[in-house]
C-alpha cells in the first residue's frame, strides 16, 4: 500500500452545507473502505486547505478513482500527492550516487 495526502478545500456547494462535513467524511471513509483504501487521518485544518486527508491505498489508478468519486459530489476539490515513509525514502536515496 501507498501512502497519499489529500490536500481539500470546499467548493461554494461544500461551504453552503458545512453542517454535513462530519456526515461526509464518515461517507468519504466508508467509499474509501468499499475501494480497498484506509483513511489513516482526516482533519479539518485552518489556513489555505479546509481539510488535510491520509490515506493508504493500493495504487495510483485507485487513488485517482477516490478522488474522483468524491470530487463529483460537488462539495470539495482536491489535491493529491504520493507521499514516502522513512523506510521508502532510505531505498530511493540508497540509489544514488
Amino acid at each position: 500500500m501507498a501512502t497519499y495526502i489529500m490536500l481539500v478545500n470546499w467548493t461554494d456547494q461544500g461551504v453552503r452545507t458545512a453542517k454535513d462535513t462530519v456526515n461526509r467524511a464518515r461517507a468519504f471513509r466508508e467509499t474509501s473502505k468499499a475501494m480497498g483504501v484506509t483513511v489513516s487521518s482526516l482533519n479539518w485544518t485552518l489556513g489555505a486547505y479546509d481539510l488535510v486527508i491520509s490515506i493508504d491505498s493500493p495504487d495510483d489508478e485507485t487513488t485517482t478513482r477516490l478522488g474522483l468519486a468524491v470530487a463529483a459530489l460537488g462539495n470539495v476539490r482536491t489535491s493529491t500527492m504520493r507521499a514516502f515513509g522513512e523506510d521508502e525514502m532510505a531505498r530511493i536515496v540508497g540509489g544514488l550516487k
